[in-house]
């Protein structure tokens, strides 16, 4: 089975001209691995893209959506056109951060945590500087000091490309498990530039799964070993995360909301200052197994997310699976400053997968969902 036909739904949204959208070069970098991570053909499973760390999901036997995030309303927007504002004299890089509100607030609230890792070889540099871990996603900044690279641009000996170009090849794991790996914690991963005024410096984000019985630590190292075109040399890296914020809240609401034939539910939430983490699902209740068009049809469905105040979470990214009439969905969010009392979700029409905004016309009636996340003093 074609995993919804997306490849080909993907490549031919990527061959827009980059200038009628505005998009920062955090979210294009999610976008982008969506493609690299596409198949070439129909099949039941999709193939491994070269590196580990840039696939957005892991992949089962049963049909995933990939880039779930494409899908959902506010993953892009003006304000985030520019991924990163000017850099501070002091504080954390992740303050600057324009593309991601959730990495912006860890810094914003002091919840990087400085670290000196250092690895060499010849005379290439590669030093992480600060990490950020909530529980739900670990991210770090690396520096790459190298003869070859100016103002992140990197010549491979054959010809000169931006940094986060020049990575060729990335693996991140924990305890000797990567993602896919049995009893794994990770789900999945990004890199991209940090951005113009900091243009030798890469944003790395890996993914946790905290679904079932499994168990993520509060602290872990990981390992990530990384590949630079031309050089004929795996760098590898030990990057320490501790969890940095308590102020974590889950909740199982098991909620369920019916008009006419589709049915909204949502089993579980979790939100941090950096992420807001939703499964829900979508039923069409009037059968028990949904053929090729009625997959379709729900993985046509976005789910925007609403704060107390108005303001919508940017999407950040996703996946999901069909299970029998349903399909199933693991969502990120980067939360929004300030404390929330509570989140208004409302499922929609998808009909422009790169949408700024969802229109009045494309949410479904009767579907929309309050739950309650204020946390307990």
């Amino acid at each position: 089975m074609d995993p919804f036909n997306l490849g080909n739904e993907l490549k031919k949204l990527k061959e827009v001209k980059s200038a009628d959208m505005a998009i920062s070069s955090l979210v294009r970098s999610r976008l982008d691995e969506t493609y690299a991570s596409l198949p070439d053909r129909a099949s039941t499973r999709m193939h491994k893209p070269k590196s580990r760390l840039r696939r957005i999901a892991s992949v089962t036997s049963a049909a995933v959506i990939v880039g779930a995030a494409l899908f959902a309303s506010g993953f892009v927007s003006p304000v985030m056109a520019s991924s990163i504002k000017s850099i501070p004299i002091l504080g954390s890089l992740f303050s600057s951060i324009e593309g991601d509100i959730g990495l912006r607030n860890a810094g914003d609230l002091g919840l990087a945590s400085p670290v000196n890792k250092e690895v060499f070889y010849k005379d290439v540099k590669l030093e992480v500087t600060e990490t950020v871990f909530d529980g739900s996603r670990a991210a770090f900044l690396l520096k790459v000091s190298a003869p070859n690279l100016r103002d992140g641009k990197y010549n491979n000996g054959k010809k000169t490309v931006n940094l986060n170009n020049a990575i060729d090849n990335v693996i991140f794991s924990v305890d000797g498990k990567r993602q896919g790996d049995p009893g794994s914690i990770l789900k999945g991963g990004f890199f991209a530039g940090a951005g113009e005024a900091n243009p030798d410096m890469l944003i790395f984000e890996e993914v946790l799964d905290t679904s079932g019985s499994r168990s993520v630590p509060d602290s872990f190292n990981a390992e990530v070993t990384l590949v630079l075109d031309g050089i004929d040399h795996e760098f590898k890296l030990d990057v320490p995360f501790r969890k940095s914020t308590d102020r974590i809240v889950n909740r199982n609401p098991n909620s369920a909301v019916t008009k006419d034939e589709l049915t909204f539910s949502v089993s579980a939430l979790q939100a941090t200052p950096l992420t807001t983490r939703i499964y829900s699902s979508i039923a069409l209740d009037k059968v028990s197994a949904l053929n090729v068009k009625e997959e379709n049809r729900l993985r046509r469905i976005g789910i925007a997310v609403f704060d107390d105040q108005g303001r919508q979470l940017p999407s950040l990214n996703g996946d999901g699976v069909y299970e029998g009439n349903r399909l199933n969905f693991d969502n990120r969010y980067a939360s929004t400053p300030g404390k929330t009392g509570y989140l208004v979700l409302k499922p929609f029409v998808i009909k422009d997968d790169f949408t700024e905004k969802v229109h009045e016309d494309q949410y479904i009636k009767g579907l929309e969902m309050k739950i309650d996340v204020h946390a307990a003093d």
